[in-house]
């Protein structure tokens, strides 16, 4: 599958014709193929932030852990968290990845469902934790499980895998 990525000028080297516009197109098989200036973002414990469509229709914003496999990203959920609804009546996403040290320097994703996979799965249950598991250990440095699950609404996970549909790039990190 191929992925579009725009890379939008930016002005770190000075002003430019045309800065703020699409500079240039080029297509990527899979997120691992980006260009390391911006697959640093995804690979770093950059917390994203993610938009989904809300049940009013209006953008929703919050930050999330990111991580992807080859073409796909994926997002890990709470069973009882509203996204989790909104993300199943309209099944798109865009992340945004800005760097903590540098924010004209980013990564936007669009993307789209491709399948949800639930915890309690018997088939592949399993891959929900060990994801969760692994973005833990990214995000917080700690090699054990997760650490967050609320036990008082007997929290169990979703697995969204999403494709990616675009990807726009922005700035470069400091010096």
């Amino acid at each position: 599958m191929a992925i579009r990525v725009a890379n939008i000028k930016d002005v770190s080297q000075g002003v430019q014709p045309g800065q703020f516009t699409v500079g240039d197109r080029h297509t990527v098989g899979h997120l691992g193929e980006l260009d390391p200036t911006y697959r640093q973002l995804l690979d770093r414990p950059v917390t994203a932030t993610v938009a989904v469509l809300g049940n009013d229709g209006l953008p929703n914003l919050t930050p999330v852990w990111f991580d992807y496999e080859g073409e796909l990203v994926l997002l890990n959920l709470a069973h009882h968290r509203k996204k989790v609804g909104w993300l199943r009546a309209n099944p798109h996403a865009t992340f945004l990845l800005m760097n903590p040290d540098e924010p004209y320097h980013w990564v936007s994703i669009k993307t789209t469902v491709h399948r949800e996979i639930a915890e309690d799965d018997p088939t592949d249950g399993r891959r929900v934790t060990d994801q969760l598991d692994r973005i833990w250990r990214k995000y917080t440095g700690d090699d054990g499980s997760y650490g967050l699950r609320d036990a008082s609404v007997g929290e169990s996970r979703i697995l969204f895998e999403l494709t990616v549909d675009k990807i726009a790039t922005f700035g470069v990190p400091p010096s």
